[in-house]
């Protein structure tokens, strides 16, 4: 398992030192949530706190956007090279273009589904997508209860993915800790987002070493 702890849940006034110190725990990304208080009822950060993030960071980026307009955001973060970006299918009418226009950037294009939202609503670009990033609870903001349902959907879309010969990885987002990750695992899934469980650890090593089943 993968784990991608989302800054969203750091300590904003000594952002720095709890990017370096998740890399030093052993993260394998660093999660970066961009609402722009339209698609979600939340604001985040900028690229100017993004542009600080990519140069503390010794991880890769994996930058979820929750925002109108996906196009106009993918070109404002793509300078920062990120290893994912990802998109909300539910805002996004030509996804496929879209898709493409992430890859053609360098960035492996990611689609986000929220957690009413049903796999099949991706069959057809899953040969398109490097990964597919299952919300387990409502986005905009951190904290939140772990919605099971994705441990209904994760099976769904690693059957279609499979079905469909693709290469595409499950990524889970929302409530995740110890309690829930053998079943995550079970699940199929192979990247966990988890905020509140390693930031508020007292220690991130270990938070994140326990999140690897």
């Amino acid at each position: 398992m993968l784990v991608a702890p989302s800054i969203l849940s750091a300590d904003f006034g000594k952002l720095r030192e709890e990017i370096e110190a998740i890399c030093t725990a052993g993260c394998d990304l660093v999660h970066v949530d961009v609402m722009d208080g339209h698609f979600v009822p939340n604001l985040t950060i900028g690229p100017v706190v993004v542009s600080a993030v990519a140069k503390a960071a010794t991880k890769p980026l994996d930058i979820h956007l929750m925002v109108q307009n996906n196009t106009f955001f993918v070109e404002l973060f793509a300078p920062f090279k990120p290893q994912y970006l990802s998109f909300h299918i539910e805002e996004e009418k030509h996804p496929h273009r879209l898709i493409q226009k992430i890859r053609d950037l360098g960035i492996s294009p990611a689609i986000v589904l929220n957690p009413h939202t049903p796999p099949s609503s991706i069959e057809y670009l899953l040969e398109e997508l490097d990964m597919v990033l299952l919300m387990s609870v409502n986005p905009g903001f951190g904290g939140q209860k772990f919605i099971p349902n994705v441990l209904e959907k994760a099976p769904r879309l690693k059957e279609m993915i499979e079905k469909r010969n693709a290469k595409t990885l499950i990524e889970v987002d929302g409530g995740v800790n110890n309690q829930n990750i053998h079943a995550l695992a079970n699940a199929g899934v192979d990247i966990v987002v988890a905020g509140n469980y390693v930031f508020g650890a007292s220690d991130y090593k270990s938070a994140i070493d326990s999140l690897r089943v």
